[in-house]
């Protein structure tokens, strides 16, 4: 069922994206200079930097999937979807796991809150150190954080607007995604899959660098914008 077979058949035309429509995309809950917020200061340590804000973004993220949760099923979700992509969890041993959108989102959300409350990972006290693989940590939970991000959008949207929190959806993945470039965090193909939003969000925050693949090394992630109709797995 997850994978895209070449029968001869003419593709499904691809559906409308409601969350790209711009009476909803204009919602934002503040018009503050993104850009500028996501900014290293001068006087703080990049690590501290990255540690603050990934802990942020994780708890943010984290309150906006529990507003539509109950909408986000084994019945109604039964793969990790976004789009015309599927993603599989991998556990400590590196095994693949096809699991559900809800089980795929527990895995990420307890996966990193282990991280940002271990003391050898996130510390918190002064004069301790960041661990050497600090920045590849932060890179992994970043990705994880987008795929859910990408989830919401692209399956719960009409419950979000229903709730009427899509200002603040929208809000949270703009400064999300200016976060992440600013720092080179995820690698740009992993969030090809969402780059229509991407840039009409983020277009009056930053430069025009959609879509563009800035530095960030490949992750073994597959590739984008081909074959749109067909499922893509990673």
């Amino acid at each position: 069922k997850s994978k895209g077979k070449p029968n001869g058949k003419k593709p499904a035309p691809e559906e409308k994206k409601l969350y790209l429509e711009p009476e909803y995309t204009k919602s934002r809950i503040t018009d503050f200079e993104f850009k500028e917020l996501v900014m290293l200061p001068r006087e703080i340590d990049l690590n501290e930097w990255l540690a603050s804000n990934t802990t942020t973004f994780f708890h943010h993220i984290n309150l906006q999937y529990s507003t539509i949760s109950e909408f986000c099923t084994g019945e109604s979700c039964q793969t990790m979807a976004v789009c015309n992509t599927q993603y599989y969890w991998y556990d400590e041993r590196g095994k693949k796991i096809k699991c559900t959108a809800p089980q795929y989102v527990d895995f990420v959300m307890s996966s990193v809150q282990k991280l940002v409350t271990d003391e050898d990972v996130f510390p918190t006290k002064y004069g301790k150190e960041f661990p050497n693989s600090f920045e590849s940590l932060v890179k992994k939970i970043c990705k994880y954080l987008f795929h859910v991000l990408a989830h919401i959008y692209s399956s719960h949207f009409k419950e979000t607007l229903a709730l009427e929190l899509h200002g603040h959806l929208n809000t949270l993945y703009t400064h999300f995604i200016l976060f992440i470039r600013e720092f080179n965090l995820v690698d740009p193909k992993e969030t090809t899959i969402m780059d229509d939003l991407t840039e009409v969000l983020c277009s009056s925050s930053s430069s025009s660098s959609s879509g563009s693949s800035s530095n960030g090394s490949g992750n073994g992630s597959s590739n984008s914008a081909g074959a749109q109709n067909h499922v893509k797995e990673r």
